[in-house]
């Protein structure tokens, strides 16, 4: 289990789906902000990847985000597109609406920080998200985070287009206790 100050990341129990499932991606508007494509629903039972780990696919390292506290669920996170030869990859992670807004967001950031950079020996992290999702543009940049690009009108969510901002860490310049 990896800690943080307010959150740890550990393995996604058999007990979390139904959760993920029910807040995170039964949600249409929150599932299609936060995809790639469009919304559609996923049965119970459904071996789909965003909910059931695939232990032998190594470029995707799934965890469930749960409170130090109690060792409540908040959401999930991890890191995916996992490049080992360029050492570098994505950071993702959703919160349970219940969880937004109390820094837990941050926290996550820094904790997937230390493990592509000091656990995995990563050297760049990249994060992609709407324009408007200022929380994880917060998130982000209080870890480091640099915004290296704007796409614009890059994903169409809910009927329009959207600009997606890039943002990119690198391992040199990543400071352990980074969070303002």
């Amino acid at each position: 289990m990896l800690r943080g100050d307010k959150v740890a990341l550990r393995a996604r129990h058999e007990e979390d789906i139904p959760i993920l499932r029910t807040e995170l991606y039964d949600d249409v508007v929150n599932g299609s902000r936060a995809e790639g494509g469009p919304w559609r629903p996923i049965t119970p039972g459904s071996k789909d990847p965003r909910l059931v780990v695939d232990d032998k696919n190594e470029a995707n390292v799934p965890f469930s985000v749960v409170e130090l506290e109690g060792g409540t669920l908040v959401g999930t996170a991890g890191l995916w597109g996992i490049d080992n030869h360029n050492r570098s990859a994505h950071i993702g992670l959703g919160l349970l609406p219940a969880a937004r807004g109390k820094g837990y967001g941050t926290d996550v950031v820094a904790t997937l920080c230390h493990y592509g950079f000091v656990v995995r020996g990563l050297q760049r992290l990249q994060i992609e998200t709407l324009a408007d999702n200022t929380a994880m543009l917060r998130s982000a940049e209080r870890n480091g985070f640099v915004r290296e690009g704007l796409l614009r009108s890059s994903a169409w969510v809910l009927g329009e287009f959207l600009d997606e901002v890039l943002l990119g860490l690198l391992a040199q310049d990543w400071k352990r206790d980074a969070k303002a």
